[in-house]
């Protein structure tokens, strides 16, 4: 049976979603996150990961069971491929990165849209995890066209020239951009640019321009009270804390106290 893309189901009603990251390339990580029930979905960063196609399976199986979502972060090398495996695991929606121009947003629509003659992609029907249970041809075509679809805008080329690239974006149905101000201010030879006040013009022009073309701007924080600035700006849709953070926080915090605690023994 196809799992119903919540996430999406979301989007089309108007609500707010949030999010949140995992790095661990384990099947745990997505359970954990479902078994809470606070999160629309759970983004898988392989850009930052290792992992095999084994692992998407398992991980969206994992998923599925907490009525979970997955999203998964693409490194832009070999970002075809892994959409479509990523997909053809059970995830239901992908992150492309380093978006530069109108053309690879063309690729990325392609990589992730249906070979039929109105839509134009590539993606054929393969018998992965959506075809297990039955071969339903229209099931997977309505699944395929249930996918949420995301682009980073995180290069400063990609900011010089934002209107063509969000014409070309909103043509080609991307439904949200993601804000990547680390990126950006290596792209601008500037490393140290994100955690500085000079980025936040750049920042609210990609706000208000996704939202000026109609699609949803994503935002990622790292902790609940940085949510009402970009509230005020018109964000309604969120990605909050990665778990390896996570952990390392909550070890340096018992490691911390159980070392003061056996000092004076």
């Amino acid at each position: 049976m196809i799992m119903q893309n919540t996430f999406r189901e979301t989007l089309t009603r108007g609500g707010a979603t949030i999010g949140t990251h995992f790095l661990f390339a384990d099947p745990d990580i997505p359970e954990i996150i479902g078994d809470t029930g606070f999160f629309d979905y759970g983004e898988f960063t392989a850009e930052y990961s290792t992992f095999d196609m084994k692992q998407l399976y398992h991980m969206a199986r994992a998923g599925q069971c907490g009525n979970l979502p997955l999203m998964i972060k693409l490194d832009q090398e070999s970002q075809g491929f892994w959409a479509q495996a990523a997909l053809g695991a059970g995830f239901k929606s992908v992150l492309f990165t380093d978006v530069r121009t109108p053309e690879d947003v063309d690729e990325c629509h392609r990589a992730i849209t249906p070979d039929t003659p109105d839509a134009g992609g590539m993606m054929g029907v393969k018998l992965r995890r959506p075809a297990l249970s039955s071969y339903e041809v229209e099931s997977y075509l309505a699944d395929l066209e249930s996918i949420v679809f995301l682009i980073m805008i995180e290069k400063n080329v990609t900011v010089d020239h934002i209107d063509e690239v969000l014409t070309r974006a909103k043509e080609k149905g991307v439904d949200m951009t993601q804000w990547g101000p680390a990126d950006f201010g290596f792209s601008r030879g500037q490393p140290g640019l994100m955690a500085t006040p000079e980025i936040r013009p750049f920042e609210e022009l990609v706000i208000e321009k996704s939202l000026e073309y109609g699609i949803h701007p994503r935002i990622e924080i790292g902790a609940v009270e940085q949510a009402k600035r970009y509230i005020d700006l018109g964000v309604r849709h969120f990605c909050i804390g990665w778990d390896r953070f996570i952990y390392r926080t909550v070890l340096l915090e018992l490691g911390e106290g159980m070392k003061k605690l056996i000092e004076v023994l």
